[in-house]
């Protein structure tokens, strides 16, 4: 299984040579010894003819993939939530920080999050699969938001009562360009740019479903904070 990936190019960590060149040349030792099944984990929206240079390199990536071993499996997760992560606990603490809280844009965006667990079993049984044909599958969670009912959702579960102000992407991308001269940036623009596009899978793609799974529902989580705080 191939899971690097990257948000911020550095010197020779580049967005081609870790989603590209890196992943093709994983791929194609795992063929070359004979391994049965590979599992590339991409990401929801990964397109090789996007604008954006980080989602064209993840789709770049999968080609690339899919052309060095024969019957690759392609995991695309929606963005993933679970203990310490960079996104639900991120925005956790950010609410609990802050009385004002600002949106993406007008908040409309949609998001799918899956639980991390959800996701390592979802990698695990496309493994144990008999089928052995190329196939990608794109795993979201058990709910639909916007990302403004999203951060809702968490100040309601957490206790907290927000007020959301929506900031335009161009303010977000000024912010985002700043911040990556820091050594660990709270955000990038290519963070950005994947949160002007919905983060939900391809309807008729198949997901947790098909693989016996009953995703994990961010609530539940959110319960866990709210017990251990």
């Amino acid at each position: 299984m191939n899971a690097v990936s990257l948000y911020l190019e550095r010197g020779r960590q580049t967005f081609h040579s870790v989603h590209v060149e890196a992943a093709q040349r994983v791929a194609s030792q795992a063929q070359r010894a004979g391994v049965q099944r590979f599992v590339h984990v991409s990401g929801i929206g990964a397109d090789p003819g996007s604008s954006s240079l980080y989602i064209r390199k993840r789709g770049e990536g999968e080609l690339a993939v899919q052309a060095a071993f024969s019957g690759a499996t392609l995991v695309r997760p929606a963005v993933m939530f679970g203990p310490d992560d960079a996104f639900l606990t991120a925005i956790v603490d950010l609410l609990r920080r802050f009385p004002v809280f600002p949106l993406f844009g007008a908040g409309r965006t949609r998001v799918q999050p899956a639980h991390v667990e959800d996701m390592a079993e979802a990698i695990a049984r496309t493994i144990q699969r008999d089928e052995t044909r190329a196939t990608t599958f794109e795993c979201g969670g058990p709910r639909v938001y916007s990302y403004e009912e999203l951060l809702r959702t968490v100040a309601r579960e957490i206790g907290l009562k927000r007020t959301l102000i929506p900031i335009p992407f161009a303010a977000w991308h000024a912010l985002a360009w700043m911040a990556e001269v820091l050594p660990n940036p709270p955000i990038t623009r290519n963070q950005v740019d994947l949160m002007r596009r919905d983060n939900v899978p391809t309807p008729g793609t198949p997901g947790f479903a098909d693989l016996g799974i009953s995703p994990t529902a961010v609530e539940q989580m959110l319960q866990e904070i709210r017990r251990e705080h």
